[in-house]
């Protein structure tokens, strides 16, 4: 039972338990779901298709934050990737076209490569502090969608492109089966080969991994790819499920999340171990948390500070050092302090 408590997904999994206990509570039929047309439907299909795009941006922090970095440009990159296939669907004659959409989403997944290798390069070779690097990308990036879009907001009529987004495949959301292919690669690639060990050693201690002959530099620049890659993919999502791209809005603060979620799944943010499977849960618990908030009615006016408290208390439950605090002195209270005795006096003889 011990070493189950002290499990890294034992008090997420307990923090989300009881978000969806508490949903059941405010709607009986919270757990149903039913199958309509071919496809599933029902909250928890919900909670799975809105932390779909999270899932991806929070998988590419997670690495990047392994090697002792961060990226405060995803949500720069999310507007920018859902800037470039939008605009590009819109100027074709046939936006039903298969070919056009494919294009456009290359487009849009060859400029989020490109602006990760930008982040690695300021990072890995130039040698600018992640926090700064990624900060520039982060307002410039934003200013670069709204060029874009010409300030304006991109509405298209595409059936291919929605699917991405708001589509079904195999009776489920087609935007959670893509999470769960790029979660299966990144599981395959960092646990089943050397990566995920290489990655651990440059985020744990940079310079004995250099010693070591480790290539971090490639690696450093590599993660800051594959975020970038995970946002572009991520704004295709939420561009796609409204049909159109919103160059200011698109992706705003969705850092913040991903960010949170890494620390809630577990991982430090000083680098080094990390898992996979503890940010994806954490991206799912934040998805989970904003569909409470509506659920039970919490009025707008306090539902961040309601959001923060629960934060707070999963961070602490979390916390290996807190429930010591808490929780060890009932076990083992201090033992009352020894009376001191006098002294005995020698007699000479």
């Amino acid at each position: 039972m011990t070493n189950l408590l002290r499990h890294r997904l034992f008090w997420p999994l307990a923090i989300l338990a009881l978000l969806l206990l508490g949903n059941l509570a405010f709607t009986p039929g919270f757990f149903s779901i039913q199958l309509r047309d071919g496809h599933l439907y029902g909250s928890l299909i919900d909670i799975l298709r809105l932390s779909a795009p999270l899932v991806l941006v929070a998988l590419g922090m997670t690495v990047v934050i392994a090697t002792g970095g961060i990226d405060l440009s995803v949500g720069a990159v999310v507007a920018i990737a859902g800037a470039l296939a939008c605009l590009r669907i819109s100027e074709q004659d046939n936006q039903q076209s298969v070919s056009v959409v494919l294009l456009a989403v290359g487009l849009a997944l060859l400029g989020s490569l490109l602006l990760g290798l930008w982040n690695g390069f300021l990072v890995a070779a130039v040698g600018i502090q992640p926090i700064i690097a990624t900060l520039i990308l982060m307002v410039a990036g934003r200013g670069i969608a709204q060029l874009i879009t010409g300030g304006q907001i991109i509405t298209i009529t595409s059936d291919p492109y929605r699917l991405i987004g708001a589509g079904y495949w195999l009776t489920l959301p087609f935007s959670v089966l893509i999470a769960v292919v790029v979660t299966a690669i990144a599981v395959t690639l960092t646990r089943r080969t050397a990566l995920g060990l290489l990655i651990e050693a440059v985020g744990g201690n940079p310079r004995a991994s250099r010693l070591a002959g480790i290539r971090s530099r490639r690696l450093i620049v590599s993660a800051y790819v594959f975020c970038g890659l995970c946002a572009g993919v991520a704004g295709l999502m939420i561009s796609s499920n409204v049909s159109s791209a919103d160059g200011n809005n698109a992706g705003l603060l969705i850092e913040l999340d991903a960010i949170l979620a890494v620390v809630i799944g577990g991982t430090a943010l000083a680098g080094g171990r990390f898992s996979i499977a503890g940010t994806v849960l954490g991206a799912v618990i934040i998805k989970t948390l904003d569909t409470t908030i509506y659920t039970i009615g919490i009025t707008p006016e306090t539902t961040l500070l309601f959001k923060a408290v629960v934060v707070i208390v999963l961070c602490l439950a979390q916390s290996p050092a807190f429930r010591n605090r808490v929780f060890a002195r009932r076990r083992h209270p201090d033992p009352p302090a020894p009376t001191a005795s006098a002294p005995k006096l020698e007699v000479p003889a």
